[in-house]
């Protein structure tokens, strides 16, 4: 069973486009151009176009040799300060107090998903509600309360028992303390073993593969004591590069470790928001020449804390990511959230901190 330490509680790219009055359309990535670099991709053979969008009109351009429009102070300034700002809401993500709160995935059987969870992993019931109205049910599990840990959200949708997982999603992590006994247990509770105890390929880390009732994979890595044992989230992704820059920027994750196996045709980017010994961890695997997964539909999302949402949003929008729910509180109890999808389709939920505290209360 994993073995758990006290933790304190803790709680950059879409591309900007605007639309002129002409047949032309500037498009931007304004986390790989700076603000005076942009403006020199402004190379427009027709119509002179109004720049409404940046505060400039058409008096203020001029056409100069080769057909290249040219901007005058005032325009450079109205630019100059709209980049400024953009430049300061991805250094905020630097800044921001994000942590892994939860991942959200869907089971046929609710009930014997949390036995499974508690008596052969070891988790505890923290809450769990039902919603008839909308005809689902929701539990959180995990190994530590949800204000400093990160947890399983299982939900339930009345009358589905059988859900697909896909290719996409990879596995889930748990690191215990004795590996061969937390196996035998599962054994024993009549759990499927996929992977037996032993050393991972290429490495000296003891792990073994087993999967729970619904079919989801669980990794067990043995470690000593940890204060996260729900250690790790494995998606795979079309563009390793793609994937890190993105979480990077736009997230204000950090690339822990990369490692390339060649032997077996996969690398392995490991990003978070702290030590993987003492914080859940994003695992992101490419395989070669594999740019495209079905993701599914049993895989829901992550969680992640934020101390602004819409400064999220904001960052998220800047680095390319797509906004799939406008930032703003939910309703009924008033918690304020943004979501969105990564460059692979992965969604993730931004939930504000001081408002999920609350809810906790």
């Amino acid at each position: 069973m994993p073995r758990i330490i006290p933790m304190a509680s803790s709680i950059r790219p879409s591309l900007s486009s605007s639309r002129f009055s002409g047949n032309s359309r500037f498009v931007v990535s304004l986390c790989s151009l700076t603000s005076h670099r942009w403006l020199s991709l402004l190379h427009l053979r027709s119509v002179v176009p109004q720049f409404h969008s940046f505060g400039l009109t058409t008096s203020k351009l001029f056409r100069g040799e080769g057909g290249r429009i040219s901007v005058s102070a005032a325009g450079t300034v109205a630019q100059s300060s709209t980049a400024t700002n953009q430049e300061n809401v991805l250094e905020w993500v630097k800044k921001d107090k994000k942590r892994m709160l939860h991942v959200v995935y869907r089971v046929g059987d609710m009930d014997r998903t949390i036995k499974f969870y508690t008596e052969c992993l070891g988790m505890k019931l923290l809450r769990k509600r039902d919603v008839p109205e909308e005809r689902y049910t929701n539990a959180f599990l995990g190994y530590g309360p949800e204000d400093s840990h990160f947890v399983v959200e299982l939900t339930y949708n009345y009358g589905v028992d059988n859900y697909d997982i896909g290719t996409g999603f990879g596995h889930f992590g748990i690191a215990v303390d004795d590996i061969t006994k937390t196996v035998d247990l599962i054994k024993a509770k009549g759990g499927k073993v996929t992977r037996e105890p032993g050393p991972v390929k290429g490495g000296k880390t003891v792990i073994a593969f087993i999967e729970d009732p619904d079919g989801y994979k669980f990794e067990l890595l043995e470690r000593g004591p940890t204060p996260e044992p729900l250690c790790q989230v494995m998606l795979r992704v079309g563009d390793l590069d793609r994937s890190i820059e993105f979480y990077e920027k736009a997230y204000g994750m950090e690339l822990l470790w990369k490692r390339d196996n060649p032997e077996y045709k996969y690398t392995i980017a490991m990003m978070g928001y702290g030590p993987e010994d003492k914080n859940a961890v994003m695992e992101l695997t490419y395989n070669y020449g594999v740019t495209e997964y079905d993701k599914g539909n049993a895989y829901a999302q992550i969680a992640i804390g934020t101390d602004d949402i819409y400064k999220t949003a904001e960052a998220i929008k800047l680095c390319g990511g797509t906004i799939t729910r406008e930032p703003g509180p939910l309703p009924g109890i008033h918690t304020k959230i943004t979501a969105c999808l990564d460059p692979d389709g992965w969604k993730t939920v931004f939930v504000d901190n001081i408002d999920l505290l609350k809810e906790l209360e």
